[in-house]
């Protein structure tokens, strides 16, 4: 028996901001690839302490829906789950390759794959750019558009940036955009001033946050000038200093991210069938590509 647990953060103050990894799970869940699908939250109900309670699978896939490596993936969690003998040694990661470990979790005795964050799995990479798709509403976007990839960025944990510059280069690399930039909210180069890193007239901004809420909905769209005040709203595009910025909003919403949660459980041994495929069939249906 199967069971995968998505992990994440919620929020007391956002009913939103549990909204996305719900609407993943469900996208699992009728996959039919594990035979439970369970979420468990820092912030809501039913807390990390407690999701392990609820499966019942003798094989079960933790993944934590965050952007990067950082105290959450690394403390926090195997903490709260009582992954017993953790040491984040045990992913033998740079910052950017946690892959999955074997441990036991104490509280039901039984042994968990706790797998590495969706923000740094190579997949990750292609939801980027299937948000620009959905934004724009088209399907081939990529000529004589620039693409920001942005993130929250903090000189305190450097693997914040990691993330979004391990992505943006990979993008890059395939050539489909005129340009391809990583911007971040609270180090250089900021977002503040992204109409002076693009010369193309038309800019999809992707922000690298799993969920909308105060930085994607506030913050994001008033210091890149999309508005004055975000309760006014803005049109997509809009117009910043002859620019045309397409304001994608957290990538964490676009459906495709359930990809990711189970390409992470995949490589940590779970059996998918034909899930992987089904998923971006119908995510692609459902984005209207």
């Amino acid at each position: 028996m199967q069971s995968l647990v998505i992990v994440a953060h919620g929020s007391h103050l956002n009913p939103e901001s549990s909204a996305p990894t719900y609407d993943h799970a469900d996208t699992i869940r009728a996959t039919g690839a594990f035979d439970e699908v369970r979420t468990g939250f820092w912030k809501e109900e039913p807390h990390f302490r407690e999701v392990l309670r609820t499966v019942e699978g003798d094989e079960v896939y933790i993944v934590p829906l965050f952007v990067s490596e950082g105290y959450f993936t690394e403390q926090v969690i195997p903490r709260e789950l009582r992954l017993d003998g953790w040491d984040v040694s045990a992913w033998g990661s740079d910052g950017l390759s946690a892959d999955q470990a074997t441990l036991v979790a104490e509280d039901i005795d039984r042994e968990v794959h706790y797998c590495g964050p969706v923000g740094t799995h190579r997949a990750m990479t292609d939801v980027i750019v299937r948000r620009a798709e959905s934004v724009t509403g088209d399907p081939d976007v990529g000529d004589d558009f620039g693409l920001a990839v942005v993130g929250h960025g903090t000189e305190r944990n450097e693997n914040s940036a990691k993330a979004i510059e391990y992505h943006a280069d990979r993008i890059a690399e395939r050539d489909r955009f005129d340009e391809v930039r990583a911007l971040y909210m609270d180090e250089e180069p900021e977002v503040d001033d992204l109409p002076d890193f693009f010369e193309s007239d038309d800019v999809v901004l992707v922000p690298l946050f799993i969920a909308d809420g105060y930085h994607t909905q506030e913050d994001i769209p008033e210091d890149v000038g999309l508005c004055e005040d975000h309760t006014q709203g803005y049109d997509v595009p809009t117009a910043v200093d002859g620019t045309r910025i397409w304001y994608a909003g957290a990538v964490g919403t676009e459906p495709l991210m359930a990809d990711v949660i189970l390409e992470r459980a995949a490589d940590a041994g779970a059996d998918l069938g034909t899930a992987l495929d089904d998923v971006r069939e119908t995510t692609r249906v459902a984005t209207g590509d």
